[in-house]
């Protein structure tokens, strides 16, 4: 038997049943956290004692380690008992025994300290036990304890204090009993208390989230963030992930802190710590060890003096002593030619990050999502214009994240990179060739009547020949079927405008007119076609209209601004610019008077 391995098992951690996935091998033990991806191993030497617990009506395994941390998981089948003790027994030669629990009821028995954790027994069995690594405070009265502890955000039910009455013993001698137990508690007690010289320091350190300027002082087992408001002293346990991301404009970059539980302040809660940083920004550090200390603790990774831009310094420290790697952008180059994206969440402007493993937004909000919680992603149309789209993130937990405002030049990059890491594309269909070619165009959009006026009469300018046998259309689509709407826009074009055939009128009796028409053509003889009408060289062109007075004003000047478009894409450029130019005075009177010739 190579390994063991179960999808369903939750861990205790701070009074919560945190889900995730438990794969037993013959080296050790890991645990996948399911919400955070944070994974944890145990290696098999580091065993103490291993027992089977009954944990809220549901058999679990309680393993206690040489350092004296308490694990427990929970969420297996009473029929797997027999193949977990037999596993084992046979890799890590441990007997596996059932640990019962006192069922009195009584408040009153034994503590007794093992590791890091305060037992609590009653008669011969345990009432409960508590992991000391889970007190922030420990206080002493005249004879009794109270012990406060850290809070987990997604317990339920939080246990906030413990008391505990301590009688006098005569037996004690000089020894203060409620001072010998308030010591052995503070020993293993994760309280944070800033004793010693820093590591690192770095001034005025520019902090997106929470905002502000800090001092960062890096110490062996938190850091502090010190403000002129606020101060934040951070456990390095509760360190994630790092991550550090060049900005988009390549003169500045973000230092990303993942924090799991995040810091307080009042209501709010802040899972990331966002720095930026100039890139041209350096600074210089020596750090307080000797060359033996160094090589001890860090394996000769980190070097006594560090020089070099902030972020790198910073970023080289962090992920020795907190033990976490930096994890930086991805294979993917966008349109622009940085790993970013730049769009908007919700009401605010960022930019997205696609990595190897997931996505990461800064920054406000900050957020992180991995590829194995995405259920799908979505492509859709941006509010209605052809110049951006919105990328959207389905979680497997039924949430929806929405990026939108992305440039559609982005588009084919984004795609190709979903592409590539096998991600399931929730709107695209059996062939998605002309999809990912021309974003943004398919056959039951509503048309712009705008846009559909701005193309007949750059027609009508550039063509030579007015008529329909020799008109060309690009995005003409010989199985897409004739849009009604679009019908109706173009009738009320050609009705707002002199008809050459006298037949003008309002737009419904247009419309009327051209029913007529069609009907008249369906017969059960073969209609002969008609000639082409002998030209009138002596008439009058019809007015031009404000626009495209404008339009051939500026025509050059497009071209000039925008390299390399194609003609059929200038009248549509410049319908845009029409539609932002404010005072169309002088265009327009110029209209006025080509009318009235």
């Amino acid at each position: 038997m190579d390994f063991l391995e179960y999808s369903d098992i939750t861990a205790e951690v701070k009074g919560c049943m945190t889900p995730g996935k438990l794969k037993m091998t013959d080296q050790n033990i890991i645990f996948k956290n399911s919400k955070t991806g944070k994974v944890e191993q145990i290696a098999a030497t580091d065993f103490e004692m291993v027992n089977f617990q009954n944990i809220s009506g549901v058999w679990g395994l309680r393993m206690f380690l040489k350092n004296g941390i308490l694990h427990r998981f929970v969420g297996f089948k009473d029929s797997e008992k027999e193949k977990i003790a037999k596993f084992f027994k046979s890799s890590y030669k441990i007997d596996m025994l059932e640990k019962e629990l006192s069922m009195k009821g009584w408040n009153w028995g034994t503590a007794k300290f093992e590791g890091s954790v305060l037992s609590f027994d009653v008669g011969s069995n345990t009432a409960f036990e508590i992991p000391l690594n889970h007190v922030s405070q420990c206080t002493a009265g005249k004879n009794e304890i109270t012990m406060e502890f850290h809070q987990n955000d997604d317990a339920p039910v939080s246990l906030m204090e413990m008391r505990f009455f301590i009688p006098s013993n005569e037996l004690a001698g000089d020894v203060d009993p409620v001072e010998a137990f308030q010591q052995r508690v503070m020993d293993k007690a994760s309280v944070i208390n800033v004793s010693g010289d820093a590591i690192a320091i770095f001034r005025e350190i520019h902090c997106l989230t929470p905002r502000g300027r800090y001092d960062i002082k890096i110490f062996n087992t938190f850091f502090q963030l010190h403000g002129k408001t606020f101060d934040y002293k951070i456990p390095i346990t509760t360190v994630l992930r790092l991550f550090l991301l060049p900005h988009k404009d390549s003169r500045q970059t973000f230092f990303v802190v993942s924090l799991d539980p995040p810091i307080k302040q009042g209501q709010t809660r802040y899972h990331f710590l966002v720095f930026l940083f100039n890139q041209e920004d350096e600074t210089s550090l020596e750090l307080p060890f000797t060359e033996e200390e160094l090589k001890e603790k860090y394996e000769g990774k980190l070097e006594k003096e560090l020089s070099g831009p902030t972020f790198e310094v910073m970023g080289t420290i962090m992920k020795h002593i907190i033990n976490r790697k930096v994890t930086g952008p991805g294979n993917f180059v966008g349109h622009s030619g940085t790993p970013a994206i730049s769009c908007s969440f919700k009401a605010a402007a960022g930019l997205l990050y696609p990595l190897e493993r997931g996505f990461i937004y800064v920054h406000k909000p900050p957020i992180h999502i991995r590829f194995e919680e995405i259920a799908s992603v979505n492509f859709a149309r941006g509010g209605g214009s052809t110049r951006s789209f919105d990328f959207e993130i389905e979680l497997k937990s039924g949430t929806v994240h929405t990026f939108s405002s992305i440039e559609k030049e982005e588009y084919a990059k984004l795609f190709d990179f979903i592409t590539s890491k096998k991600l399931n594309i929730k709107n695209r269909g059996k062939s998605d060739k002309g999809y990912k070619e021309d974003f943004g165009d398919s056959d039951d959009e509503a048309p712009d009547a705008y846009l559909e006026r701005v193309k007949a009469e750059a027609k009508e300018r550039d063509s030579d020949d007015v008529s329909d046998e020799s008109s060309t259309d690009e995005d003409f689509k010989p199985n897409a079927e004739e849009s009604d709407v679009a019908e109706e826009y173009d009738t009320n074009h050609s009705s707002s405008s002199d008809d050459e055939d006298g037949e003008g009128g309002s737009g419904d009796e247009a419309k009327h007119k051209k029913k007529e028409k069609k009907t008249k053509t369906i017969s059960e003889k073969p209609s002969k076609r008609r000639g082409k009408k002998d030209k009138d060289e002596n008439k009058p062109k019809r007015a031009t209209t404000a626009f495209m007075l404008w339009l051939n004003d500026n025509r050059e000047r497009i071209k000039k601004e925008n390299e390399g478009v194609k003609v059929t894409e200038i009248a549509k450029i410049g319908g845009e610019m029409w539609r932002e130019l404010k005072d169309k005075s002088e265009w327009e009177e110029k209209a006025k008077k080509d009318k009235e010739r």
